[in-house]
């Protein structure tokens, strides 16, 4: 708001949070006038309208945190196309996994700085890169300024048993993206039309617990995770039958999930996170797998979930890699005993800590990237939980520091690091929804002589 002119703001509902800012003998009126407030927020008093000024001071003499205030968006609106992007990105993993020659067709070894360690093979499918470019048009469509800040796991460049190399993207028209998918798909036309559908199809979001979600915050500080399909091992080669064991599905396509990560550019701090099951559950009569969204924000002190604090498990419980290390899994023996759980993808064991399915996942190495972690840890810290950096939490607390552990963060490269790998979860994590469970799992490991 620049000078003296009386600006007028008309909205439906109007919050005020409060933001310090350091007022100068130049200020500037900014009149808002707010509708009534909501009944339930009145005690059933019928609210009356009112009109208020806020005080701004002029652009010379704000900060750069000020104007990023005054620019902020609501968090609502992110949240929903981030949710609705997720959507669509569920129905086309539902879709490639489906149609069996399509499927076939989909699948590509990742090589050189791109493969993942932690496998002999590690694939990359046309979902997952067409996933990726579609939250990245979706989004970045409603939100220009985040255009350039939505990365992913994947390239964009695919392939084709031709030994065609196409750059994947969203089209203007879905005829378009047809023609272009078409050629990743060596000319099979049918199966470049039902994705272009998925591609474009709009997606309506009817979610009653969305109206209540009411943040303010500047998206132009922002920027995003993807991992398309996190656990495409198991996308792959899993299979949709696999019984949960105490609530938790060791593997199959129950792991392979959709993960969104926002967090600020800055800070590096995660503040909206989105989890998306696309094989949530099957509709037996229709033969169809059904999704389901979680999702939680953690901005300063607003802590806000789909998801409620799960009742404590009667007995602990750690969720870990199948290949986890023997001596983590000897060190962690004590304390859980039986209750050593083991499951694919690194997006779901944190899910199933979320969940409550297990108070904590730990992970001795560093086989797990920013993209898998960032939409998780948003959702843990929503809930009063959070994802530390292991070595550098075992390396404070041996030094007598048992607070304020230092988390994962998301906006800094390794340094030297090429390819995936400069972005690698470098010293394993621990993801915890208490405290109190990550106490116990520090208290356990810092006593390990042997490395871990």
């Amino acid at each position: 708001v620049h000078g003296t002119t009386k600006n007028y703001i008309k909205s439906d509902r109007l919050s005020l949070l409060y933001h310090p800012v350091s007022f100068a003998p130049e200020r500037t009126w900014l009149k808002l006038r707010s509708a009534p407030a909501p009944a339930r927020r009145r005690s059933g008093e019928e609210a009356k309208e009112k009109a208020c000024c806020l005080v701004l001071p002029q652009p010379s003499d704000r900060s750069p945190a000020d104007r990023s205030f005054i620019s902020g968006r609501s968090m609502t609106a992110l949240l929903r196309s981030l949710l609705a992007a997720s959507e669509k990105a569920a129905c086309i993993a539902q879709l490639c996994r489906q149609e069996e020659e399509l499927f076939s067709l989909l699948i590509e070894e990742k090589r050189g700085a791109d493969k993942n360690k932690k496998f002999l093979q590690d694939f990359k499918t046309l979902a997952d890169v067409l996933i990726q470019e579609v939250i990245k048009h979706d989004v970045g469509k409603e939100f220009p300024e985040l255009q350039d800040h939505i990365c992913g796991e994947e390239s964009n460049k695919f392939e084709n048993g031709l030994g065609e190399i196409v750059v994947v993207r969203v089209c203007p028209t879905q005829q378009e993206t047809a023609a272009l998918l078409q050629k990743v798909l060596d000319r099979k036309q049918t199966a470049a039309e039902l994705l272009a559908a998925a591609v474009h199809q709009e997606v309506v979001l009817s979610d009653p617990a969305l109206d209540n979600v009411d943040v303010t915050i500047s998206t132009e500080s922002l920027a995003v995770w993807i991992d398309p399909i996190d656990s495409t091992n198991q996308y792959i080669r899993g299979c949709g039958s696999v019984m949960p064991v105490n609530g938790i599905y060791p593997s199959g396509l129950h792991s392979a999930l959709v993960l969104i990560g926002v967090y600020n550019r800055h800070s590096g701090e995660p503040v909206l996170g989105i989890i998306n099951e696309p094989f949530f559950q099957k509709e037996l009569a229709a033969h169809r797998w059904q999704s389901k969204y979680h999702w939680g924000i953690s901005y300063g002190s607003t802590k806000l979930s789909s998801l409620s604090q799960p009742r404590h498990q009667p007995s602990p419980c750690v969720v870990l890699s199948s290949n986890e290390t023997t001596v983590l899994q000897k060190a962690l023996a004590p304390l859980y005993g039986e209750r050593l759980c083991f499951a694919s993808g690194a997006g779901y064991k944190m899910l199933c800590v979320a969940l409550g399915l297990a108070d904590a996942y730990v992970l001795s190495e560093g086989s797990t990237f920013k993209w898998d972690s960032c939409g998780p840890h948003a959702i843990l810290r929503a809930l009063g939980g959070g994802i530390v950096d292991l070595s550098a939490a075992l390396k404070v607390w041996r030094a007598g520091q048992h607070n304020n552990l230092p988390e994962l963060t998301y906006n800094k490269p390794i340094e030297g690091a090429m390819g995936a790998e400069r972005w690698a979860n470098q010293g394993g994590l621990i993801a915890y929804l208490c405290h109190k469970h990550l106490k116990a799992v520090m208290v356990t490991l810092a006593n390990v002589t042997d490395t871990l």
